[in-house]
């Protein structure tokens, strides 16, 4: 009767499943947007000159001469490449499908084996993807967040089961990270840190807790007296103490074993396989040198954090939660979780969820690591929430057909809701990129000659039809730290977008022959007002204007 009622449960269990695994990857294709991003038209022309001319340190895109490019994510920059070449713009639409899905199901496998509970790793998943919509682009962070979960997942289970195959993902993992998106190499050991930590912290508790430095130097006095003759009652004094030490010390192990078992919230365990995950990490700080990038995995944070561009790039500025509702629910959720039930934490799991808040805080852009790592740690509060207050078999209690069909339901409402402004939409928005712009410029302009300004966020798309610029989404190439330049380009283009400097000497300090810019720019709006001479009108259209500068 049992292997008959555990033989349902399985087969119930593998069908629920597929029904999840469907409907997440229903709602991956969903959220995802057809629209691109600035960042993808670069990563096609930067794949295809990869492709004929290898990684020469060279950028070719812009005006500016000898600027020095890194290529941080060749690799991926190069796989986009050949998917365009090959299927176009459809392709990577596809693509960025594709990898939505594979988050959205390695999130669920990850949490579900971790959590141990499918019908929660099932709407925390639903739940991430959600929160992540934003994020889902054809970008190289699309496939650093699968391996980031994977990390998670490869870390627990090495702790757990002392496995070399979990060691080898270990160490793979950063080898495709310094090839594929090298600025988010350092963050890979972030994940690291609260395992190593809470194993230092239990190492140094034993110690002071179980007076092994009063025993260690109790001991070197024994052995120096009985080396010495006539001391026979100085050591059997010693001795005396060392066993009275040792029974105090046997009672305080009895009591904190009792009191680790069950403690009041935090957990603390002394693993000893934190040893060997040690180890695989050391190993895995030497796997940035396979990269035809040299020592660029190790000094790019570095650099990038020296310059300017993170105070000026949106994602990189702090995260206000006001503006953040998402995140700020998800922090409620944990806040009440941890302060108004019995539920434990692990000291591990707080260390991590308290360094990505604190980095997701420095830096919008971090919101995704903290849902996302974030939902293996809520997952199994909530698994834990529902052991100390619920039965066993409500745990693991699977939803009936009706409820199967409400989740159906639900889940097809969700789509509907995050697809129906997409059925319209089209690859390049022409309201944000210069489509009609770049096709007069390329019929009408010498581009041998030009010498174009234009702005930061269609200045890809422009490097994608083949006109050079004056500065891209690829900010850390006209900063001083990566150009190798000591003019500082893009903060000459933040002052000069912002009205901070008068254009008009950022134009001759470059010597400018061409102006692109938004038809409602404040840079437009001051030319069509002053009505300059010497600012030529070449083209408009609804969205864009192309000026000349006449000498």
């Amino acid at each position: 009767m049992k292997e008959k009622e555990k033989s349902i449960k399985i087969s119930k269990s593998v069908k629920f499943t597929i029904l999840a695994i469907i409907l997440i990857a229903i709602f991956c294709v969903a959220i995802t947007p057809i629209t691109f991003q600035n960042d993808t038209y670069y990563t096609i022309k930067v794949g295809e000159h990869i492709a004929q001319y290898g990684i020469d340190g060279k950028d070719p895109f812009s005006w500016h001469e000898d600027l020095a490019y890194t290529y941080p994510h060749w690799g991926y920059d190069l796989v986009t490449y050949f998917i365009y070449h090959a299927f176009g713009f459809t392709g990577i639409y596809v693509t960025t499908c594709i990898l939505s899905i594979i988050l959205g199901i390695s999130l669920y496998c990850v949490n579900t084996k971790l959590a141990k509970n499918q019908l929660f790793s099932f709407f925390i998943t639903i739940g991430v993807m959600y929160v992540l919509r934003g994020y889902i682009a054809a970008r190289a962070q699309l496939v650093t967040f699968i391996l980031f979960i994977l990390t998670i997942y490869f870390i627990e289970k090495f702790i757990e089961t002392q496995k070399k195959r979990y060691a080898v993902g270990l160490i793979a993992i950063p080898i495709a990270i310094a090839n594929l998106h090298v600025a988010v190499f350092p963050f890979y050991f972030v994940l690291y840190l609260p395992y190593i930590a809470e194993y230092l912290l239990a190492w140094l508790g034993e110690i002071v807790i179980y007076r092994k430095r009063e025993k260690f130097f109790l001991q070197l006095k024994i052995n120096h007296y009985m080396k010495k003759p006539g001391k026979e009652e100085k050591v059997k004094e010693l001795k005396q103490k060392q066993v009275e030490l040792e029974a105090k010390i046997d009672k305080i192990k009895i009591k904190r074993t009792k009191e680790l078992k069950n403690p009041y919230k935090i957990q603390l365990t002394k693993n000893p396989a934190i040893k060997w995950l040690i180890v695989v990490m050391i190993i895995c700080v030497l796997t940035g040198f396979l990269t035809p990038l040299g020592t660029t995995p190790y000094t790019y944070l570095i650099k990038t954090m020296q310059g300017n561009t993170p105070q000026n790039i949106n994602e990189h500025l702090p995260m206000t939660l006001a503006g953040e509702s998402d995140a700020l629910c998800i922090i409620i959720i944990f806040l009440a979780i941890l302060t108004f039930t019995k539920t434990k934490i692990r000291l591990c799991d707080l260390f991590m969820i308290g360094g990505l808040c604190y980095l997701m805080l420095s830096s919008r852009r971090q919101i995704s690591m903290f849902v996302i790592v974030g939902s293996v740690i809520l997952n199994r509060l909530l698994v834990n929430l529902i052991e100390i207050y619920t039965t066993e078999k409500a745990k693991d209690k699977l939803p009936n057909v009706i409820g199967s069909i409400i989740t159906i339901l639900i889940v097809f409402v969700l789509s509907y809701y995050m697809a129906k402004d997409k059925w319209n939409a089209q690859y390049i928005d022409e309201s944000t990129y210069p489509t009609k712009a770049s096709d007069f410029i390329i019929e009408n302009i010498d581009l041998g000659t030009a010498r174009f300004y234009n702005e930061y966020n269609y200045g890809s798309y422009l490097l994608f039809r083949g006109i050079p610029v004056f500065i891209d989404s690829r900010a850390d190439l006209y900063a001083p730290e990566f150009s190798g330049k000591e003019e500082d380009i893009f903060s000459d283009f933040i002052d000069t977008s912002s009205i901070g400097k008068f254009y008009g000497d950022i134009f001759e300090k470059y010597n400018i022959t061409h102006i692109i810019t938004y038809e409602n720019s404040k840079m437009n709006m001051l030319i069509t007002k002053t009505k300059e001479a010497r600012y030529k009108q070449l083209y408009q259209d609804d969205y864009f204007v192309v000026y000349e500068l006449v000498k």
